[in-house]
């Protein structure tokens, strides 16, 4: 994983949610370095797991629980709308750990929380790689746009995809892989202001939050940095499934 050397300056964000921000910008910066940091020389090579605490409100930020958009639109989007739990994923495709993710943790989060409609995924795209990260996060949207953003991702995270780089033709190539129906729109729209556009409001999303690698996730507003092992996240997401029970509940 690697760290951008710079971050755009973000939109002002609502006064109200400012002091949650830099709060969870600070927790989610830390959690990225445990994350990421060499092991110690005594330890076995693996990397520091982000702790989740069995009290379901403990380090979680009610305040950016906003950042999930609900959007039944959205095309980069899995799961219902109305989900009690939203994990947001801040990731790039040529992120070694965003793969590993993908394959390997994604898949069992969607059969076992997605399916049942506890769990919604929101994607944003966070390139921080340089051109062909941002040209493949373009692509990425520009699938979403014909209803193939999933079959794309899938295609781009296969084990050995982005040893083989995303120039144009293979993005083509991903493209066509993910069954998107119209390559010159695809080609167009990947290319356009909007797309463009799209992927930089994902991005300073995440630098607002201090993610400084990648993956960095959300989940109901509890920031959990690295593809962490399987229990950590269903951990995360029970927890925060008790939570929002708990809220409904106490609602008149």
């Amino acid at each position: 994983m690697s760290s951008p050397q710079s971050s755009p300056r973000s939109k002002p964000r609502p006064v109200l949610i400012v002091a949650g921000v830099a709060l969870a910008a600070a927790v989610l910066g830390l959690a990225s370095y445990q994350a990421t940091k060499p092991a110690a020389p005594s330890a076995a090579g693996s990397s520091s797991v982000a702790e989740v605490s069995a009290d379901p409100a403990a380090g979680a930020y009610p305040e950016l629980e906003a950042y999930a958009r609900r959007d039944a639109s959205d095309a980069l989007a899995l799961g219902r709308a109305d989900a009690p739990v939203v994990l947001i994923e801040y990731a790039d495709f040529k992120c070694g750990y965003c793969g590993k993710f993908a394959r390997e943790t994604e898949p069992e989060l969607v059969r076992k929380y997605v399916e049942d409609g506890t769990l919604r995924i929101e994607w944003r795209n966070f390139p921080i790689f340089g051109e062909e990260s941002e040209a493949v996060a373009r692509a990425s949207w520009a699938a979403g746009r014909q209803g193939r953003f999933w079959e794309f991702h899938r295609a781009a995270y296969a084990e050995g995809a982005k040893e083989k780089g995303f120039g144009k033709e293979r993005l083509a190539a991903l493209a066509r892989e993910a069954g998107v129906p119209d390559l010159g729109r695809f080609a167009k729209d990947g290319d356009s202001a909007e797309a463009r556009a799209a992927v930089k409001k994902d991005q300073d999303q995440g630098y607002a939050l201090g993610a400084t690698s990648t993956p960095s996730f959300l989940v109901n507003g509890r920031p959990i940095a690295g593809a962490q092992p399987l229990e950590t996240f269903t951990e995360a997401i029970e927890a925060a499934a008790e939570a929002a029970g708990k809220k409904a509940g106490a609602k008149p």
